[in-house]
């Protein structure tokens, strides 16, 4: 009987649920009728294609217009990831995939505006990271209900990622237009923010007041669309978390963007070694088989954004050095211990002596600067060096360009807040990688193995708070905030996020970042 009970009841709870759902008024926007779930005082909106499935001929083509259908849509359900394999340390850093597909271009949005409701309220669109290889929109960490409830729409969008968003290949340009390929993954987001500029207002956003936001290869993909003629005027500000794309263009992908003539060789070669000669033989192959092709080896991936001189115009360090780049307002930064998790004992000295090498011939200089004197120093060297070449000096340099020659405002944060404790590893000094993005979207309260306290709790308001108020004007600053100044050149000043201690500072590591802007320059000559 209680069995029989407890069943009755779920049923009832389902049934209601249910109703409470299809009372919601249905969306209009340009594919047709959607409907969202009201969850907590707001109503999210889960799986709205923006784009048709890339599958079939669609495979390694431009995002399509999304096809209207018949009907409401019901938008009750997180749809499919993009297909991944996924190589442990990165597992370590996703939670959540969920399903894989192909037919992965999606969104989702979170609102605290009822259907139909005149709304004009700041829009936030997140790219989330994975080294372009791996991860979701709707990862654990990545739903956006905390940050709506500030007053802001809140999307989050899925796109082609590894071997199906970044593969560029000879056989591939002769199809396109413009002769060439690989960035499918960042026309994605291009497209994806169109949509955005199209229809958000029908969910109460103001597509005259939109933010783009994301972390890692989501900081890097900020980087690129800010420097991007295709993604011109589809947002107002940006902001970047532990990215940046500063390096040069390069025949082999070392400190920067590939050219596209060594990209598709490159991808020639690579399936010519795994048995695939040709596109025409590999467009058939099911995704399932493709997967592990495009499995990251390192932190940096395989595939990668390919300079094609039309998403990416050229090496990004000229084109802001020309002034050639969306001038929008800009709040970009890193954490203090980027690359702690990409780099674990053992790790000798001779080791790093011997990587250092792709600092020649100003190597004598870089050990000065990253000193090795035994292998604990080794390490932690190794792991400054990865965190200052992938993720400083880019985010750096962004900021200096842009302050130099930009009419918008540049705000830069060094996020110092140690972690919490967890139950996944032994504990890191500062902030690792990714370490901020519970704080932003304000899951501090369980989850991730971490043990957060009152005090992150506060903190992650604080964070999020900085985060609506520039998504909302353009400066961070509001009342009861810690004062954030703008970052101007002659002074270097960043702001330090590190819970009530939170304060403006000098930039760190400056004597790093002054030897690696003469070695790039020497690079690029």
């Amino acid at each position: 009987m209680k069995r029989l009970f407890c069943a009755a009841l779920i049923s009832i709870v389902v049934l209601c649920a249910g109703c409470c759902s299809a009372e919601l008024k249905p969306v209009s926007i340009e594919s047709g009728l959607v409907r969202g779930v009201a969850d907590d005082g707001l109503i999210v909106y889960r799986g709205i294609p923006y784009a048709q499935p890339p599958i079939g001929v669609l495979r390694w083509k431009a995002p399509q217009k999304a096809e209207a259908w018949d009907g409401i849509l019901e938008a009750d359900k997180f749809q499919c990831s993009c297909p991944q394999a996924l190589s442990p340390n990165i597992l370590s850093l996703v939670n959540n995939i969920g399903p894989q597909s192909e037919d992965c271009l999606y969104l989702n949005i979170w609102t605290p505006v009822e259907p139909e409701h005149e709304g004009n309220l700041p829009v936030m669109v997140w790219i989330h990271g994975g080294g372009f290889s791996t991860g979701a929109a709707f990862t654990d960490n990545y739903t956006g209900e905390n940050i709506a409830r500030k007053g802001v729409v809140l999307v989050s969008v899925g796109y082609r990622l590894n071997i199906f968003g970044f593969l560029a290949h000879p056989e591939l340009s002769e199809e396109n237009e413009r002769g060439i390929s690989g960035n499918y993954g960042l026309q994605d987001q291009i497209a994806a923010l169109q949509w955005v500029h199209d229809n958000i207002s029908a969910f109460g956003g103001n597509p005259g007041n939109v933010t783009i936001f994301g972390e890692s290869a989501g900081g890097i993909a900020v980087s690129i669309l800010c420097a991007s003629p295709q993604a011109k005027g589809l947002f107002n500000r940006a902001i970047s978390e532990s990215g940046g794309y500063f390096g040069p263009v390069e025949a082999k992908r070392l400190w920067g963007i590939q050219d596209m003539k060594s990209a598709e060789q490159f991808g020639k070669e690579y399936l010519a070694g795994n048995g695939y000669p040709s596109i025409k033989a590999l467009r058939d192959v099911p995704a399932e088989v493709l997967e592990p092709l495009g499995r990251p080896t390192s932190p940096l991936g395989l595939f990668w954004p390919v300079c094609d001189e039309y998403v990416i115009a050229g090496d990004p360090y000229e084109l802001y050095k020309q002034g050639s780049y969306n001038d929008v307002d800009v709040l970009i930064g890193i954490n203090s211990n980027e690359g702690g998790i990409f780099f674990a004992e053992p790790y000798t000295r001779n080791e790093y002596l011997a990587y250092m090498d792709i600092f020649e011939p100003m190597k004598s200089e870089a050990l000065e600067v990253y000193p090795a004197a035994d292998d604990t120093e080794a390490l932690e060297s190794r792991r400054a060096v990865f965190q200052d070449t992938v993720l400083g000096w880019p985010t750096y340099t962004w900021a200096r360009l842009q302050s130099a020659g930009g009419k918008s405002k540049v705000f830069m944060y060094y996020f110092t807040q140690s972690e919490p404790e967890h139950d996944s590893g032994p504990m890191l000094e500062g902030a690792a990688h990714s370490d901020e993005i519970n704080y932003v979207f304000g899951h501090v309260t369980g989850g991730n193995n971490f043990h957060y306290t009152a005090e992150d709790v506060k903190f992650s308001q604080q964070v999020m708070s900085y985060w609506v108020n520039f998504a909302r004007t353009g400066d961070p600053n509001g009342d009861g905030l810690p004062y954030w100044p703008q970052y101007v050149n002659d002074k270097d000043t960043v702001m330090y996020l590190n819970g009530s201690g939170s304060k403006p500072g000098e930039l760190p590591n400056k004597a790093r970042m002054t030897f690696l802007t003469r070695f790039f320059e020497a690079v690029r000559r």
